[in-house]
């Protein structure tokens, strides 16, 4: 009966390799959603600080934006 053991290690194969795209594909959401969030935050806070709204709302979203995309370039890269 080997070929029930080749099925049941290449469905455990398939099954590990589903999860691992599964997480690799939440940790980018949760990383994109993260850095977006802290620009908009830091922006919101600064410009009630200031008065400069929405300047600073602007720009550091954009930045959070920015760092989103490099974080999952650096992130591909180690992968």
């Amino acid at each position: 009966m080997p070929d029930d053991n080749d099925k049941k290690n290449d469905n455990r194969s398939q099954r590990r390799e589903f999860v691992r795209a599964l997480s690799m594909l939440t940790h980018i959401g949760v990383l994109m959603v993260a850095c977006i969030l802290i620009g908009v935050f830091l922006g919101r806070f600064l410009d009630n600080l200031w008065g400069t709204s929405p300047w600073l709302l602007l720009v550091c979203t954009f930045l959070g934006l920015a760092a989103a995309f490099k974080s999952i370039l650096d992130y591909s890269k180690k992968r």
